[in-house]
């Protein structure tokens, strides 16, 4: 199930109403500086790297999501208590299906962890966080940029 608003011109006073989406995506760097990216199985953007994340569900909140959708799809459990904010991300083109807004956490996990695709991936891979596939879907870039923000310390 999916959770969305729907606002409308005579709330906002802002053009036609449009349906919003909530999701929640997951940045996990391992020691290694290694993030763990999963390949698309799905369109939109089916075959290019993604951050694990998904449709926050029904009476979630976005902390739960994630560390569900993390799980469904990489194999990867992590304690909700571990996740950091990395920032919420609304601008309205960043999804092709329509108005998304989303959440994304970063998660430190051990050396080793193991990833297995499962769910929406058709792949998962580490790769390293300051050089990531050069396209990867949505604005995962971004959110990848704010990661590394968040790690240095700055």
């Amino acid at each position: 199930m999916t959770d969305t608003t729907t606002t409308s011109t005579a709330e906002t006073g802002h053009g036609a109403a449009e349906t919003i989406r909530y999701t929640a995506d997951v940045a996990a760097v391992d020691p290694e500086g290694r993030v763990l990216l999963i390949e698309r199985g799905k369109e939109p953007h089916k075959g290019l790297p993604a951050l694990p994340g998904g449709h926050v569900d029904a009476g979630e909140t976005a902390l739960a999501a994630a560390v569900r959708e993390l799980r469904e799809e990489t194999g990867v459990q992590v304690d909700p208590a571990d996740l950091v904010f990395i920032g919420v991300y609304d601008e309205p083109d960043r999804d092709p299906r329509g108005r998304y807004v989303g959440v994304a956490y970063l998660a430190r996990v051990p050396a080793g962890t193991a990833a297995r695709a499962g769910d929406d991936a058709a792949t998962v891979q580490w790769a390293p966080l300051d050089s990531p596939p050069e396209r990867l879907a949505f604005d995962h870039a971004r959110i990848l940029t704010d990661a590394r923000r968040i790690i240095s310390g700055h």
